[in-house]
């Protein structure tokens, strides 16, 4: 079976300057993915044109539009590109010019020029999984977003917050907080277990 070698990471992204490359579709839909996520990300975007859908959008979370061809010169001071045009020449343009910088690059549709794939995202409250099929299967990502959606509890904000608060009064080195905050919560796996039993 193949494996998934992919190592998931939570971007700071609001302490990073991230670049679109595009103005139509494609970047509408990763810009919406991003901010949906992540509402105070620093993103900036070029493109000769832009969908209105994007304008307001990008008006709506302060993300600054260019308005032309891309030009090397924006890759400056970038952490993150994500190249979404209609030229595959652009797109791998794109790629080899971030590769010369140790910029990290998604190429939308093209996984053998993406460093990072963007997959599906639940969020409730501070918990937030994320689904990666490796770029193999978006809908695939889609479906189990949807899965976990209603599988985690809204209330699940809730105990995180309580969880935290109680590991503030937790006594002793790291370890030690580690292995009491496992023991505290084994009883909730325990629980679910008991109640699929139920079933």
């Amino acid at each position: 079976m193949e494996q998934n070698e992919l190592y998931p990471v939570f971007l700071k992204v609001s302490q990073l300057h991230i670049l679109i490359v595009g103005g139509g579709n494609v970047a509408e839909e990763k810009l919406t993915f991003l901010l949906k996520s992540s509402p105070n990300a620093q993103v900036e975007m070029i493109s000769p044109m832009y969908r209105k859908g994007t304008i307001e959008l990008a008006e709506k979370h302060h993300v600054k539009m260019h308005k032309g061809r891309y030009k090397r010169r924006l890759l400056r001071k970038k952490h993150l590109v994500i190249a979404t045009t209609e030229f595959p020449k652009v797109n791998e343009q794109v790629y080899a010019d971030c590769r010369k910088r140790s910029i990290l690059v998604n190429v939308a549709d093209n996984p053998p020029f993406c460093d990072f794939y963007m997959g599906g995202i639940v969020t409730k409250g501070n918990v937030k999984v994320a689904i990666s099929t490796n770029g193999k299967s978006p809908t695939t990502a889609k479906r189990l977003r949807q899965f976990f959606e209603d599988v985690i509890p809204e209330n699940i904000d809730d105990l995180v917050k309580n969880l935290n608060e109680y590991r503030k009064t937790i006594k002793g080195d790291f370890e030690e907080k580690v292995e009491t905050l496992n023991e505290f919560t084994k009883g909730l796996v325990q629980k679910k277990e008991k109640d699929e039993n139920k079933d």
